[in-house]
């Protein structure tokens, strides 16, 4: 069925009003809370400036079923609760209306976005006005029949949250297996004593001493802290690359990780010769019974970025201390047999090498899936809710 008959069938040729959502439903301020009243658990989560829940309260001022946005703080963020909540004075909610289902009204504010978000008025705290959402025209189908209008709001919902509870649950997938993945990960990497030699990361490799023309440098083989990925995400093409000068190179088995806020774990195990700047470590490995492959499993490890915070310098933008980043330990199997301690490294990373690409990459594992899932539910959001305009009316 082509996209317009799906559209047609489900309005069945009903008439389309477009509506302001002011005129529709009127949103309502929440009421502050101080600190002191705020719990750690509790039974109504308090929203106040994110989507993040400030605390709990034992009280709510928001029913179930709520659609809500923040405008203070994370100004312009759309929320949906299906449980009663308490909304703090940065944040408006919408309440039950005979006009308009409010899970369709949470779906259709997806769809502007990017409307809102340009309403913003970007000061030291962000701050949106809600009449800027109020103005907001939305399509109301068969407006003159209330309960045939919320049956097709209704179906579209359903639609619409087939594809977010299928996501939903890839991601709460996703975090299951980060979870196994860092107990394996914890596990491959513990040794009994006698059966493992510590060495400090400056006794198996080295800082890149090499140089690379900028004119052998293009988008893909370019690396810059901004085209590396948080979360050991590896990294992806850059939008800028530097046409004057030489750069630090970096050759198949390196590994290259951000050295700005050390948190947001960049890292990446280079698969191609490039270049970089002084933004990005480049770590060469330099012991042949070391493994580049098992040596990234090492540093990709939350303990060398909790170790490598510790030694950071700086504050608002923390960097990471070149010297003690070379004194970390890296655990070497079997030091006394090469043959057994390449063995064991290539077993160890055969099996995180497997959860890394399900937990991690963005083209095959689950990131990918939600990825595509994702841009599923948009695609039929807007298809959805795309209703054509009469002529004379803004689109």
């Amino acid at each position: 069925m082509s996209e317009m008959a799906f559209l047609n069938k489900l309005l069945d040729g009903v008439e389309v009003e477009w509506s302001e959502v002011g005129e529709l439903i009127s949103p309502k301020r929440g009421r502050r809370l101080v600190k002191s009243q705020l719990e750690e658990v509790g039974t109504y989560a308090v929203y106040q400036n994110s989507m993040k829940p400030l605390g709990y309260y034992h009280q709510s001022n928001a029913q179930a079923g709520a659609t809500f946005m923040i405008v203070a703080g994370a100004a312009g963020e759309i929320g949906f609760s299906d449980d009663a909540f308490w909304a703090a004075d940065d944040v408006y909610f919408f309440p039950k209306s005979d006009a308009i289902n409010n899970k369709y009204l949470y779906h259709f504010l997806l769809t502007k976005q990017h409307e809102i978000s340009s309403q913003v008025r970007r000061a030291s705290i962000p701050r949106l006005s809600i009449a800027a959402v109020e103005k907001l025209e939305i399509p109301i189908p068969c407006p003159e029949n209330p309960k045939k209008s919320l049956e097709i709001q209704a179906e579209i919902v359903r639609i619409l949250d087939t594809f977010t509870e299928l996501t939903a649950e890839l991601t709460a997938e996703l975090t299951a297996r980060k979870k196994q993945y860092n107990y394996y990960r914890d596990q491959l990497l513990s040794f009994e004593d006698g059966a493992v030699e510590w060495k400090m990361l400056g006794e198996v490799a080295e800082y890149s001493k090499t140089r690379i023309s900028c004119k052998k440098v293009d988008s893909m083989n370019y690396v810059g802290v901004d085209n590396l990925l948080q979360n050991r995400a590896g990294k992806t093409s850059s939008n800028f690359v530097p046409t004057e000068g030489n750069l630090t190179q970096y050759l198949v088995g390196d590994v290259l990780m951000g050295n700005i806020r050390p948190y947001l774990k960049k890292i990446w195990l280079a698969d191609q010769v490039g270049g970089t700047n002084g933004d990005v470590l480049v770590i060469h490995p330099t012991n042949g019974n070391v493994l580049s492959r098992y040596l990234y499993q090492v540093l990709a490890d939350d303990k060398f970025f909790e170790y490598n915070m510790q030694h950071a310098k700086g504050a608002k933008m923390p960097r990471g201390n070149k010297e003690k980043i070379m004194e970390f330990l890296i655990p070497i199997p079997y030091p006394n047999d090469s043959d057994k301690s390449l063995s064991e490294q290539a077993r160890i990373v055969a099996i995180l090498d497997k959860f890394d690409a399900l937990t991690h990459s963005l083209t095959e594992g689950l990131p990918r899936e939600i990825e595509l899932r994702q841009k599923q539910y948009e695609y039929y959001r807007d298809l959805l809710l795309s209703f054509p305009k009469p002529e004379g009316v803004a689109a």
